[in-house]
């Protein structure tokens, strides 16, 4: 890890903007209709990933980067559950999201095994006072 300078060195974020490029050209053949709901979402949550990645390795504490991997896990989970929508309405075919399904399970694989280093990391430090901070971190963001 000593190779990592910024967020753009993590092959995780590489992955999720390549993923979300291609959440991009999918949706390109989209119907118009969707531009305002499906099409939106998808982009959005695809984006999310590798936002979410860069914040969190930006705060450069554990405790907030396990947050933010968190909430990157779970627009990948978004992400699953819209491709498998727009197959479900015939917008496309598994032929044609058989590579986005390719990128979106290797991302998940280095979103997961960031986490669990991440709570690795914080388990060993004994840091249960910064599980709280970031609690009421995360708290604060949803209320205010």
């Amino acid at each position: 890890m000593s190779d990592i300078k910024t967020y753009r060195d993590l092959d995780a974020w590489q992955g999720a903007m390549d993923l979300s490029e291609s959440i991009y050209k999918l949706t390109q053949v989209f119907p118009e209709t969707e531009r305002y709901g499906l099409i939106s979402q998808m982009r959005r949550s695809s984006g999310s990933i590798p936002s979410n990645i860069a914040e969190g390795q930006a705060r450069g504490t554990v405790g907030f980067g396990l947050h933010f991997l968190r909430v990157a896990i779970g627009s990948a989970a978004e992400v699953d559950t819209q491709l498998e929508l727009a197959r479900r309405l015939r917008f496309v075919t598994s032929d044609a999201t058989r590579e986005i399904d390719r990128q979106l399970e290797r991302v998940r694989q280095m979103l997961n095994g960031m986490r669990r280093e991440h709570q690795r990391r914080l388990a060993s430090s004994g840091a249960k006072v910064g599980s709280v901070l970031l609690f009421l971190f995360a708290a604060t963001r949803l209320l205010g």
